[in-house]
């Protein structure tokens, strides 16, 4: 090893130590109060501003479904699921369609799953088609606008281009080209994000995330922590593991660095005991582990140079986060040690806000502060925007 990659490591444990030493202290310091839009948005009470229609759908379109698979209930795109769930009892949620300013379908697309647990989207396409016919010929609400007043959870790992390899080329629904989206998956610049689209973090069981928490004194004694696929050869639909491959090469004899591609039963105790929990993006941008190092005090360290985060007109996620370009992976251990121990510490206390965990009321904020409509949404009389028999034949198939 080269001198100079020495003198590198050499300070960087100095720093972790007195690091570490600080976090002690900082597990017994209140929270610091979110400052700016998410602050706002979390004093800001949506109940009253917003209404919000559920269509009562057949139950083939979401509890049959789940009745077949009760794994959805715990995968990480169950937000489709939550999502009815809460709206059911809430009290933005109107019966009377004429006073909503939001109508919602609750369709659930990614709960058809290979054995493996991993969501099967081909169908979607056709089941999603039929569910917006039933609602156009049924109510009048979706025909006034083409749906630019409905919205959609489509929480796949391409949101509703429902596809893997063929996401680019398929693009979103085109039905669904006027709807808000509600989805994981953001990228800039991407046909499978869409503007006005709202991006949310991918769902994390609290009762397995409860299960797992340690006592809130304990050190946090990792630097660097990840667990994950390094490289992905054979199904990398658009090249992104390169960045964890480069993580991989540069860092895998690192003493600071704790990184592996085994996933040990202590996963979620590790991330509680490190100071950095590594984001890469891997096929694409977002990942589970920026909601999971976000639940467990993790300051997450997000290599995706193109990624929509979760509420980002909201979280300041520059203040809780570290973002680091692709290109600078190799540099990555001198860009975290440089890291002021004072600023490490109000990073751990904003992640410590128990408000960064309330999602759905970010989400109705983001709802409500799309609010009010246009009135170019609304269509004139026999006027017609989207095409019906637009898409792949087999996605005109009946469901």
């Amino acid at each position: 090893m080269k001198f100079r990659s020495w003198i590198l490591i050499f300070l960087a444990c100095n720093l972790t130590f007195s690091t570490i030493s600080a976090f002690r202290l900082s597990r017994s310091q209140p929270t610091e109060r979110i400052s700016g839009s998410a602050g706002d948005v979390l004093d800001d009470n949506p109940v009253g501003r917003l209404k919000v229609f559920v269509y009562e759908l057949p139950s083939k379109y979401n509890k049959k479904i789940l009745q077949k698979d009760p794994r959805c209930l715990t995968h990480m795109f169950a937000a489709e699921i939550y999502m009815q769930r809460f709206l059911l009892s809430s009290p933005v949620r109107t019966l009377n369609p004429e006073e909503a300013d939001w109508f919602y379908v609750p369709v659930y697309t990614t709960c058809d799953l290979t054995p493996n647990g991993l969501p099967l989207p081909f169908k979607s396409p056709r089941m999603m088609r039929s569910a917006i016919q039933l609602i156009a010929s049924n109510w009048p609400y979706w025909n006034r606008t083409e749906g630019a007043d409905h919205f959609f959870v489509v929480p796949h790992d391409f949101g509703a281009c429902f596809h893997y390899q063929k996401a680019i080329g398929r693009g979103i629904l085109p039905l669904l080209q006027r709807a808000t989206l509600v989805q994981t998956f953001g990228q800039r610049n991407h046909v499978c994000l869409k503007e006005g689209s709202i991006t949310v973090p991918p769902y994390a069981p609290p009762q397995k995330m409860q299960s797992h928490l340690i006592p809130g004194k304990t050190p946090r004694s990792i630097f660097v922590y990840f667990r994950g696929l390094f490289y992905d050869v054979g199904n990398d639909p658009e090249g992104g593991y390169y960045a964890r491959a480069a993580v991989w090469e540069n860092f895998k004899d690192n003493p600071l660095f704790d990184i592996s591609t085994e996933h040990p039963t202590t996963y979620y105790e590790d991330m509680q005991r490190a100071i950095f929990c590594l984001c890469p993006l891997g096929w694409a941008p977002w990942s589970p582990r920026l909601v999971e190092a976000v639940i467990f005090g993790c300051i997450p360290v997000i290599i995706a140079d193109d990624i929509v985060l979760p509420f980002a007109d909201a979280i300041p996620w520059e203040d809780i986060g570290v973002f680091v370009d692709e290109k600078d992976v190799p540099y990555l251990d001198t860009i975290l040690t440089s890291i002021p121990p004072e600023v490490i510490l109000r990073k751990q206390r904003l992640l410590a806000n128990p408000s960064m965990k309330q999602a759905m009321l970010f989400l109705l904020n983001g709802l409500a502060r799309k609010l009010p409509h246009d009135r170019s949404v609304y269509l004139r009389p026999g006027e017609k925007l989207l095409n019906w028999t637009a898409g792949p034949v087999a996605d005109l198939k009946p469901w």
